[in-house]
């Protein structure tokens, strides 16, 4: 069966852009300008800090990794009381910005996706999301990580097309890790629900055929819980009750649709609304327009 983290991808299409080389030595400080994307970042040599507005210096270390979700300017330092300098013209020459040596070494690169989109992420990530070398996941990591280094250090026939899906690979091992870290309590929304191996499994089956006529009791029937424990795990976990999460779900999934082309009467049968009118009716309490003026949107949007 298809899992959560797969559909969700699936649906993001992230777009990775161009993965970078930072190498550096000696004192230095730069800054590197706040983008609408994912941001991510591994260290593979050396130390250094990690700076952004509203939160402490975070210390890096080789085999570190991290992850912007807000898509804030941070900065980069040898020693965070340093003033930082624009990063951005250490990459005019190409993919690897040089500043005095390679004592430190990272790579870092960035995902796109629609804001409506990306929000799948960022409502259920940290702003900042840190994972130290010895997290239980570092091994995937490393891998991942070390592959990325040879395609930089011998580049050939596709390294940025290798690059890319190797950027994919290093996200779903921080998405893991992260559902994965310890219990799994700390963290809301559906990531950290999948670190429940019992909500996990509903998640998973609401996913898969999302066009199901789902109850709250046959999703807890699921789960092997009691239709009142589930409920309260559910929304405790997840941060919604779950028929509103499904119905968010399948709301995505219209937006999708309807941005390629399909027909409103074609979506309605594919998430299993009883109806045309009972789809555009849900459709139009989410978003606060038809699927017809929606569809018509998109189709502007894209002559533009």
């Amino acid at each position: 069966m298809t899992d959560t983290l797969t559909c969700v991808f699936r649906l993001l299409d992230l777009q990775s852009a161009r993965t970078h080389r930072f190498e550096a030595a000696g004192d230095w400080s730069f800054r590197f300008p706040a983008r609408e994307a994912l941001k991510f970042a591994a260290v593979l040599r050396g130390a250094c800090w990690m700076l952004h507005d509203g939160a402490p210096p975070l210390r890096l270390s080789a085999g570190d990794v991290f992850l912007l979700t807000e898509s804030p300017a941070y900065v980069l330092a040898s020693d965070p009381a340093l003033p930082p300098e624009d990063g951005v013209p250490l990459f005019a020459g190409g993919s690897t910005g040089r500043y005095g040596g390679d004592e430190v070494v990272l790579i870092a690169g960035s995902f796109s996706a629609s804001a409506q989109h990306r929000a799948l992420l960022t409502g259920a990530l940290p702003r900042v999301l840190h994972l130290p070398a010895g997290t239980p996941a570092a091994p995937a990591l490393r891998r991942t990580l070390e592959t990325m280094a040879e395609e930089f250090d011998r580049p050939g026939l596709g390294t940025d097309l290798v690059l890319q899906h190797l950027a994919d690979l290093l996200l779903v091992h921080v998405l893991r890790a992260h559902a994965h870290e310890g219990d799994g309590a700390r963290r809301s929304g559906w990531i950290g629900a999948l670190a429940d191996q019992r909500l996990g499994a509903a998640l998973d089956a609401l996913h898969a055929a999302p066009e199901r006529p789902w109850t709250v009791a046959e999703m807890a029937r699921v789960a092997g819980m009691s239709r009142s424990s589930f409920a309260a795990a559910f929304r405790e976990r997840v941060g919604l009750a779950p028929m509103a999460y499904l119905n968010g779900w399948r709301m995505q999934l219209a937006d999708e649709l309807l941005r390629q082309g399909t027909g409103v009467g074609q979506v309605a049968t594919r998430l299993g609304y009883t109806s045309q009118s009972a789809f555009g009716a849900a459709f139009r309490r989410a978003r606060g327009i038809t699927p017809r003026a929606a569809a018509a949107a998109e189709l502007r949007s894209s002559r533009e």
